[in-house]
């Protein structure tokens, strides 16, 4: 096991459906979907600094192994603490090449509320 993943910890994605409320609307409801193994890390830089004053948002960075391919805004839960983030990247924007030994792909994120 690597350094890399001692850091890991539990996450679940959150799966979003839209479903008949029994008055004629409807609803959001969220369930828990597969859990997955990951690194979540805040950006704490000047550089970060001065992208949030500016509304950037997604101050956290998601690492996970290679193989897991999240879409673009995915929701997951940190276990450890019920935080909620939504990914703010997609799948092949940051992965390790085939060749390489480390085995990681990483997300850009933004801690996110589920809409009530």
């Amino acid at each position: 096991m690597s350094l890399l993943e001692n850091a890991y910890e539990d996450f679940t994605i959150l799966n979003k459906s839209i479903v008949d409320d029994g008055y004629g609307g409807v609803v959001t409801v969220w369930t828990d979907g597969a859990v997955i193994q990951g690194a979540m890390v805040f950006d704490n830089s000047a550089q970060m600094k001065t992208a949030l004053a500016a509304g950037y948002s997604a101050a956290y960075t998601l690492t996970v192994k290679k193989d897991i391919e999240l879409d673009f805004h995915t929701v997951l839960r940190r276990e450890s603490d019920g935080v909620v983030f939504r990914l703010k990247s997609n799948s092949d924007d940051k992965k390790t090449p085939k060749g390489a030994g480390l085995n990681m792909r990483q997300y850009s994120a933004e801690e996110w509320k589920l809409p009530e």
